[in-house]
């Protein structure tokens, strides 16, 4: 039967369950990619398995998040997860050399593998054409131990492209144009596979812009094929023989389609405060810019910075405004200077900063008060600038630039008066710098992991009750994201180590007493509306509640990896059966659910809770492995559990063997 490229590279890495739309699966993942936000927790996690080494083709710890150092938190932090990497065998990428999702695509990435990555924008491997998905910390410390990677199996959504980009207009404003069709929840459990003849006018770096923000859409993943223009990305990167054709079945099935032509996008604009509130540019043509940055793991590439370059190049921004470049990596700036791109755009007013995700998680680069920030990245949720009631925009290059020199936002398109398109032509060789990758060797077990004050042990957590008794510590609306639930930042992802001192600024920005709350209930439900733990794929969105005393979360619907990271730290993830019953709760209302431990050992998937004096009824769908890990606790704790009885057979059939083996005089005789 002809499948379609996703079920293909599903199917060579099935190791558990049947490929049906919505069933758990488990694949085998070829790679594992941390960065510094969600690698230190996940290497806390990892070593808590007591392994000697990983048990994965490729590992890589990428150091791109906190790189202020400020004090001396990031410093230990990194100092502690390059000794780790060295210890247990993995790849370390130090500060400064760039973006975890770029670095990967240009040094590491293969078509057709998988990679399970502690960071939601993984699916930029789609660049590549690599079967990538976003992950908790826990998810990926357990692919390194050499365990399958568990997800409900994908529908695929085939999008049929045709034409090619008319000029002004690239691979973001293709993206933004998805997010204005089918908004940040449109996607959810969906992998986006592109294919037609479009396809081929999109090279490896417009593939990964799209597959980085098709997060945004909710979607598992995106995939591309690959062909000649993922061929020419690895050859210039010096790594032709890395490259395979990738193609779907001729005549193969997707379950949605879509079809898109490129020559028909104009500039887009994703306003405040959604990736999905897309809007023409022509809507919003005139808003005054205080702020403008061109890079992030998304354009941030070569290609990205070049064509900022050719708008910029003998001119100035526009007085007040603030002009930002973020390299996406080391590389990538070391290519842009060899192409004489610097100097322009220091003499346009640029700032030049070192490669990292920096303003993208409030590392600095924050907007003033009440001013517009107009940023090339992927995401412009509310706060997560670092700015409280920030009035972030998110564009192409092409958008950013002509809105710099303008100092309004500005249709790209309008510059055709004054100048010419700069059409960016990629290098056929790229310069390669590898001085900034560790690589593992066999010697590296002897390496001393080195802890500074600010690594804690990992949190030791209950079993499920047999009974709940909790009360409500918090009611929030839809869309809730993962940055609302644990904010990002200078001063809070420093703590990313630290459970205890973290676990201070859950839903700080929403609710600042929330933390004295819950240690006054000591129980503590949240209840929550649709999309809720959208975005990031931080765990400690989840591992922070449950430090709290956060037993279970109610709501109408949970973004996928926000979900698979409540069952990992042993938060029950309920949704409403009747969604009306959401209007009816309010905070501190108490909570019940009788028996707990009782129906969920039992399968059960209906949970009657007694909330506020009424009955309502919850729907626990979880897989029957996640329902154990809910059961023990959490995922840590189920598998030391699992861990303890192996060892406890293996000592009995030991013992038996001793006691069955004859003695030397038997043998002899």
């Amino acid at each position: 039967m002809a499948k379609n490229l996703t079920e293909k590279i599903i199917e060579l890495h099935l190791v558990e369950g049947r490929m049906i739309a919505g069933e758990e699966i488990g694949i085998r993942i070829d790679h594992t990619l941390l960065q510094d936000a969600t690698g230190t927790m996940a290497m806390l996690e990892f070593e808590a398995l007591g392994l000697e080494r990983v048990k994965v083709e490729l590992a890589a710890q990428y150091v791109d998040h906190n790189l202020l150092q400020t004090d001396f938190k990031n410093a230990d932090d990194h100092k502690y997860l390059r000794s780790a990497c060295a210890h247990y065998g993995i790849h370390y990428s130090e500060p400064g050399n760039g973006i975890s999702h770029i670095v990967h695509m240009e040094r590491f990435g293969r078509p057709g593998l998988t990679l399970l990555g502690a960071d939601s924008h993984t699916p930029g491997a789609a660049g590549v054409s690599m079967l990538a998905i976003g992950a908790g910390g826990m998810d990926v410390a357990l692919a390194m131990a050499g365990y399958p990677y568990h997800f409900p199996c994908p529908k695929v959504l085939g999008v049929k492209l045709s034409g090619a980009f008319p000029a002004w207009v690239s691979a973001k404003d293709l993206i933004l144009e998805m997010l204005r069709r089918y908004d940040v929840k449109g996607c959810t459990g969906n992998v986006v596979e592109y294919y037609g003849p479009g396809v081929k006018n999109l090279t490896a770096t417009d593939r990964m812009t799209i597959g980085n923000m098709g997060t945004e859409l909710g979607a598992t993943s995106t995939v591309f094929p690959s062909d000649e223009q993922t061929r020419q990305w690895l050859q210039a990167q010096g790594r032709e023989k890395d490259w395979r054709e990738l193609q779907a079945d001729a005549g193969c099935r997707y379950d949605e389609y879509a079809e898109l032509d490129l020559a028909s996008l104009e500039p887009l604009i994703a306003c405040p405060t959604s990736p999905g509130n897309v809007k023409p540019i022509s809507e919003v043509a005139g808003t005054k810019v205080d702020q403008v940055i061109v890079g992030s793991s998304v354009n941030g590439t070569y290609r990205d910075l070049m064509m900022t370059v050719g708008i910029v190049k003998d001119r100035h921004a526009a007085a007040e405004l603030s002009f930002h470049v973020n390299p996406g990596s080391r590389q990538v700036l070391e290519n842009v200077a060899e192409s004489s791109g610097v100097m322009p755009l220091l003499l346009a007013g640029a700032r030049i900063h070192q490669s990292g995700c920096l303003g993208c998680i409030g590392m600095g680069q924050a907007p003033g008060t009440d001013q517009v920030s107009l940023r090339t990245f992927p995401r412009n949720f509310p706060g997560r600038s670092g700015t409280k009631g920030d009035q972030v925009y998110l564009c192409s290059p092409e958008t950013a630039a002509a809105s710099a020199l303008k100092g309004v936002i500005t249709d790209p398109r309008e510059l055709a008066a004054e100048m010419a398109w700069p059409k960016v032509i990629l290098p056929d060789e790229y310069i390669i710098d590898t001085s900034s990758l560790v690589f593992p060797t066999p010697e590296g077990f002897k390496v001393e992991v080195v802890r500074g004050p600010n690594i804690k042990p990992f949190p030791e957590f209950e079993t499920l009750p047999k009974t709940l008794k909790a009360r409500v510590a918090l009611k929030v609306e839809d869309n809730i994201s993962t940055d609302g639930i644990m904010p990002a930042g200078s001063k809070v992802l420093p703590l990313r180590s630290n459970i205890e001192a973290i676990s201070e600024f859950v839903f700080y920005q929403l609710d600042p007493q929330f933390y004295l709350r819950c240690k006054s209930f000591r129980q503590a439900v949240v209840v929550g509306g649709d999309n809720y733990g959208q975005g990031s794929s931080r765990e400690h969105a989840a591992l922070a509640p449950r430090y709290l005393g956060v037993r279970a979360k109610i709501v109408k619907s949970f973004a996928r990896i926000h979900k698979a990271n409540l069952c990992n730290f042993g938060i029950l993830p309920l949704t409403f059966k009747n969604p009306k019953d959401y209007a009816a709760i309010k905070a501190g209302d108490p909570v019940l659910i009788p028996d707990l431990r009782q129906h969920l050992e039992a399968g059960e998937v209906e949970l009657q809770v007694r909330i506020g004096g009424r009955e309502i009824i919850t729907l626990l769908e979880v897989s029957a492995r996640q329902r154990q890990h809910l059961i023990a606790g959490g995922t840590l704790n189920h598998v030391r559990q699992t861990f303890a009885a192996e060892n406890k057979k293996t000592s009995r059939r030991s013992v038996r063997g001793r006691q069955q083996r004859p003695n030397s005089q038997d043998s002899a005789a």
